[in-house]
């Protein structure tokens, strides 16, 4: 078996099937792909809607789990993956209909361990918004093989959305690569894990993927439990990086990618908890990260930065006041 798609399902009885749909129209054989739906724990009608595809298409295998969280989920798809490699796709969202047969000719023919692929945004009424891509300054998807560290640091940018890869399973069953469970963020965490181990990584220009923008995701929530956890998870993603950084003689992506989270965190805390900054700033010093990196920093993120490294308490009250002006102005 070539391809196993291992697809997630919590609570999206309104998104599923136009998924299921565009997995199954696809111009690679039944036999060659397998679609692992792992149900965690939802409590609407997908369970139903997952059931009646499993019942008619025998490459569909459902598996039911407790709800555990979406890296949970995605860990169960791998385990019991059987394909030679592995793609996962949110089940909110859908892929273009036959790109698959032209991915794993790719990734055979070049004998990839990793293969990228482009993506577009939708809106909920599945039209595209454009403009269709903003890859972002420094992701470059040039037809070019290199290994998995070069790629890091040369063309992924910070885009580390797991759903536009496809990857040999035996990578990641050889090095043990599971999404770390619970935490927000898993895609940045589990992303580059991957790819130093990759020893040969290319990308395709292809639209494959649509990636549904919706409200109410979870990074949006305005509830003030899952706030904290954002900052809580920031954080966590923080230590794995520097965790990861420390395995490496080029720390270039890694110090990058932690300044990017930062200024995440500092203008999150800025947003929601200006009044407990205190707190949250002396849990950000104790990672002993400053000053921050400039790499693959935009001009006005190099101001930022510049800010931050001065002092981050007085980057958040700059933060605080802009919003609270423009507040005032509407």
């Amino acid at each position: 078996m070539k391809l196993s798609i291992i697809v997630p399902v919590y609570n999206v009885e309104k998104y599923l099937a136009k998924c299921l749909n565009s997995l199954l129209s696809q111009d690679i054989q039944q036999n060659e792909y397998e679609i692992i739906i792992v149900l965690d724990g939802t409590t609407d009608n997908s369970e139903s809607i997952a059931q009646s595809y499993a019942d008619k298409y025998s490459q569909i295998i459902l598996i039911k789990q407790q709800n555990l969280g979406l890296s949970s989920a995605r860990n169960t798809g791998i385990k019991i993956a059987k394909g030679k490699y592995i793609q996962f796709v949110d089940s909110d969202d859908y892929l273009q209909p036959n790109v698959l047969k032209f991915l794993l000719d790719k990734i055979d023919q070049e004998n990839l361990d990793i293969l990228r692929f482009n993506y577009q945004n939708v809106n909920e009424e599945y039209q595209i918004i454009y403009p269709y891509k903003n890859p972002g300054k420094f992701v470059d998807y040039n037809d070019e093989v290199t290994d998995g560290f070069t790629f890091l640091n040369e063309s992924l940018g910070f885009a580390c959305y797991v759903w536009q890869f496809v990857i040999r399973k035996e990578v990641i069953n050889r090095n043990q690569i599971y999404f770390k469970e619970n935490i927000y963020f898993e895609d940045t965490e589990w992303t580059p894990r991957a790819l130093v181990y990759a020893l040969r990584v290319n990308s395709t220009d292809l639209i494959v993927y649509n990636y549904l923008l919706r409200i109410g995701s979870i990074t949006n929530s305005q509830g003030e439990e899952k706030k904290q956890k954002v900052l809580n998870d920031k954080l966590i993603l923080i230590d794995s990086l520097m965790n990861q950084k420390h395995t490496h003689k080029d720390t270039r992506w890694f110090d990058g990618m932690i300044s990017a989270t930062v200024m995440s965190y500092l203008s999150y805390v800025a947003l929601n908890f200006y009044n407990k900054k205190k707190l949250y700033l002396q849990a950000l010093s104790s990672k002993q990260i400053f000053p921050l990196s400039f790499f693959h920093t935009t001009k006005r993120n190099k101001i930022r930065i510049v800010l931050i490294n001065i002092s981050p308490a007085l980057y958040c009250r700059l933060i605080y006041n802009r919003n609270k002006k423009n507040a005032e102005l509407h």
